[in-house]
């Protein structure tokens, strides 16, 4: 059965492929005057309809003095880890945080609850702070997205 079903489609793509390997069939679309150049095809990505953004504001970055501490998710704090602090998103969601005065973006893991200073939205890893680079500012605005766990590729410093 399989080897009629192989058979019958290369037969079928032998025919697609001569069809496509003819000349034009009318003079006009011989005309290289007439030839319309073609768009790319979108890609998915472009496709999809632009996504409103879960939350907009201001982040912040906590480091060495949490280094360690239990967070709410009962972990401890490591500054190292790609994690943030949000008020009220659920434990282990993940987010996309990007900074809009530079467009970076970064992946986070919510594994604590705050921040505590009022107007701030998130408060980040200090890794998170680097590959946004926020550290040097201490505060940006930044967007949030929630988005759909997948495998995730996580840089550790190897300890000494």
């Amino acid at each position: 059965m399989r080897r009629h079903k192989a058979h019958g489609l290369a037969i079928l793509l032998s025919v697609v492929s001569l069809g496509a390997a003819q000349g034009p069939i009318s003079s006009q679309s011989a005309n290289p005057q007439k030839v319309i150049p073609q768009q790319p095809a979108a890609s998915p990505a472009q496709k999809r309809a632009p996504t409103k953004a879960y939350q907009i504001g201001t982040a912040s970055w906590y480091g060495t003095s949490f280094h360690g501490r239990p967070t709410a998710s009962g972990e401890p704090y490591n500054m190292f880890d790609l994690t943030a602090a949000h008020p009220s998103l659920p434990l282990g969601t993940h987010v996309r945080v990007t900074n809009l005065r530079n467009g970076r973006a970064v992946v986070v893991r919510i594994n604590d609850r705050g921040p505590a200073v009022p107007g701030r939205i998130i408060d980040l890893s200090y890794s998170a702070a680097r590959v946004l680079d926020l550290k040097a500012w201490g505060l940006q605005r930044v967007r949030l997205d929630v988005v759909k766990p997948q495998t995730v590729a996580v840089l550790r410093p190897v300890e000494n």
